[in-house]
């Protein structure tokens, strides 16, 4: 599109130029005898003002010049950056289709073009309007090229049609391994566009409800396995703790015994005592 917004533009100037070198034009002279005269006179005012559009910087080889000494950088410009991004057959294909569309489309602005559209300047300055027809031919294409490739970089038309590329064959592929099993069983696959939404997007959340689940799995032995670890312990403390009840109830039986053994004795040495002390008092 922007080459055709390009094309009346770059060719306005030169009907403009086309229609004020006719105006200067002189007119035609009235005695055939005067006519080497008169393209004489005519040859000198191109000269003339050739070499005041040439030194006025109105004419379009000053005007190339002046745009080259512009678009010259003062340092040497820095190399691209490398990019690991292969064109694929897709981005080649739009590149080759882009190629050739231009191509196209500048051969239409020849040089017999030219000379249809301003015969009186290809007759009076051929070499002008050559220059002309090339230059706006070159800028054409490089200013085209520039912006072709600025598309490409600000949307990352090859990263996506890579991906485009791999998508295509990732679905190629898996089409050639449901088709033995489909013929086996005697069933067409199903079309994905066909699918219900809920199928479509069980589908696409399988992945990640996969990777969630064996995490999931994974935390779930992790607590299985601690679990285990404190039973095994727990148990170990319960026969530990019945071991000192054990032991515990032993101390007191011996302690009943010894008690009961007592009983039979606690009378007569109640009685002893009594009288030891009855002794002492007295002989005191």
């Amino acid at each position: 599109m922007s080459i055709d917004k390009k094309e009346p533009q770059q060719q306005q100037q030169p009907q403009d130029g086309h229609q004020n070198m006719e105006d200067a034009a002189p007119p035609p002279p009235s005695n055939p005898t005067e006519a080497p005269a008169a393209a004489e006179s005519a040859a000198e005012e191109d000269a003339i003002t050739t070499t005041t559009t040439t030194t006025t910087g109105g004419g379009p080889a000053t005007l190339v010049e002046q745009e080259q000494e512009q678009e010259q950088p003062d340092s040497p410009p820095l190399p691209g950056k490398h990019t690991a991004v292969t064109p694929g057959p897709r981005a080649n294909r739009l590149q080759d289709l882009f190629a050739s569309t231009l191509k196209h489309t500048l051969d239409k602005i020849s040089r017999d073009n030219f000379v249809a559209c301003y015969p009186t300047i290809a007759v009076r300055a051929p070499g002008t309007l050559e220059f002309v027809q090339r230059q706006m031919v070159e800028r054409l294409g490089a200013q085209c090229n520039r912006e072709f490739e600025s598309v490409l970089q600000n949307r990352n038309v090859v990263a996506k049609l890579n991906e485009l590329e791999s998508l295509v064959s990732d679905a190629a592929r898996r089409k050639q391994q449901v088709g033995p099993s489909a013929a086996a069983t005697g069933e067409a696959p199903v079309p994905p566009h066909t699918l219900p939404a809920s199928q479509i997007l069980a589908a696409h959340l399988a992945p990640h409800l996969a990777s969630q689940q064996s995490q999931l799995n994974a935390k779930l032995q992790n607590v299985q396995a601690s679990n285990t670890r404190l039973f095994d312990e727990i148990q170990a403390q319960r026969a530990e703790i019945e071991s000192l009840l054990a032991s515990v109830e032993m101390v007191l039986a011996d302690m009943d015994g010894a008690n009961e053994l007592l009983d039979h004795v606690v009378d007569d040495l109640a009685q002893e005592t009594r009288t030891a002390e009855m002794d002492m008092d007295m002989s005191g």
